[in-house]
């Protein structure tokens, strides 16, 4: 196969065995590292439950997300401006986010929205948006470069969560992250796939070496970057940048009554 992140020769790397039923293949680029299945011709069977039940991390994660995208939307963006959760699932991380006081809203085809009802985006866009979260999305992409061209529409800031292939290369059953019991994980980057992309569409690379990256277009400190995708410098940081919840307005919104 040809990576689909840098057209090069990808080899047979490895068979994993997913929804303890289909045994697959799994491709990487002898240039960039990048790791991806074969055709996934079993998504809709993965995608019968979106929210598979391995997900135990998902409250911690939304917790976490959300103090991290707080620090960098108030060191780097415009805090006034609009912001979208792409593939924001249950709207739980849309919900806290506007608890904090950031105008977000949500998208995703798949998922019903539980906790941000309301808060939806409607499309067409317009404008671009200030920026655009996507968490634990990239490696469920089935064609990354067309795929990031979609989310370059709706804005040219992406904040975004995939764990990066560890230096040990492993194989699919030696590392939890290729998802073997849904099938729903089907592409893998490194840290050069991902600069590839990154410089394909013209975009600046930022990010922790592990699991949060930025796409961007405008230059910021690296170094102040990866210090707030830690949890606890974040909330350290969040605690000088508070701003006013939107609990309130969205409560009016939604009845037609001030919450009072």
């Amino acid at each position: 196969m040809n990576c689909k992140i840098c057209g090069s020769i990808s080899h047979d790397f490895a068979d994993g065995k997913i929804v303890n039923k289909y045994t697959i293949k799994y491709y990487q680029c002898d240039h960039c590292g990048f790791t991806q299945t074969e055709e996934p011709y079993w998504l809709d069977e993965s995608y019968a439950q979106v929210i598979n039940d391995s997900d135990v991390g998902i409250i911690r994660r939304n917790i976490v997300n959300s103090a991290i995208c707080k620090a960098v939307i108030s060191a780097f963006f415009n805090p006034e401006a609009r912001f979208v959760d792409y593939g924001g699932g249950y709207g739980m991380f849309v919900r806290i986010m506007r608890d904090y006081g950031f105008d977000f809203y949500r998208v995703d085809k798949y998922c019903q929205n539980i906790f941000a009802k309301g808060f939806d985006l409607k499309e067409p866009v317009g404008e671009p948006l200030e920026l655009l979260t996507a968490f634990e999305v990239f490696e469920h992409l089935p064609n990354p470069c067309d795929n990031l061209d979609e989310l370059l529409k709706i804005s040219f800031n992406i904040l975004f969560t995939t764990e990066l292939v560890p230096a040990s290369n492993p194989k699919p059953e030696e590392w939890w992250y290729y998802g073997l019991e849904h099938g729903q994980h089907i592409s893998f980057y490194t840290l050069k796939s991902l600069k590839y992309l990154a410089d394909s569409k013209g975009l600046n690379l930022y990010t922790n070496s592990h699991n949060f990256h930025l796409f961007t277009k405008n230059k910021i400190s690296p170094l102040l970057f990866r210090l707030l995708c830690s949890n606890k410098l974040s909330t350290l940081f969040n605690f000088f940048n508070r701003r006013s919840s939107l609990i309130a307005a969205d409560y009016q919104a939604v009845t037609g009554r001030p919450l009072i």
